[in-house]
């Protein structure tokens, strides 16, 4: 049996995204995708988003920057990664890189230097450089840059 979708009224599509971006922040892309769940014509789609940004519930720019704090700051992503991320989210990559000031320089070396240390410590059995060259690796697939992590040794 089919389950018959369910129709809303404009206005209940309207607040529908705005609980969305209230929820937590979201990206255009994000909204454009959830709005495709109602199948709205282009006029309407465009009214509520530019409401959405009229009212602030929308701001590529905030979620931009609680994106990153919450990738590097509880996930612990480097930046590489979390840039990778915010693109395939349809962010510019100038306002990625303006955003970047969220993660404190010392912070980013410390977080790399307590993940390569932890990892390090728990390879057993293995030479020293390969015990190195698989936490390089373990930290890059972590997103953070080849540069920095050789950083840590010099």
């Amino acid at each position: 049996m089919q389950m018959e979708k369910k129709s809303y009224t404009f206005d209940e599509i309207k607040q529908k995204l705005v609980n969305y971006c209230v929820y937590q922040d979201r990206c255009h892309a994000e909204v454009e995708q959830k709005m495709r769940e109602f199948m709205l014509i282009d006029e309407a789609k465009e009214e509520i988003i530019l409401y959405l940004l009229k009212e602030n519930y929308l701001n590529e720019e905030r979620f931009t920057r609680s994106y990153i704090r919450g990738k590097f700051y509880i996930k612990h992503w480097g930046k590489t990664k979390i840039k990778m991320n915010l693109k395939q989210k349809q962010i510019s990559e100038k306002l990625i890189n303006s955003c970047f000031d969220e993660i404190d320089d010392s912070d980013y070396e410390k977080t790399i230097r307590k993940i390569f240390e932890e990892y390090y410590s728990k390879q057993k059995g293995l030479k020293e450089y390969q015990k190195k060259t698989k936490t390089i690796k373990y930290l890059m697939g972590k997103g953070f840059e080849y540069e920095k992590i050789i950083d840590i040794f010099d």
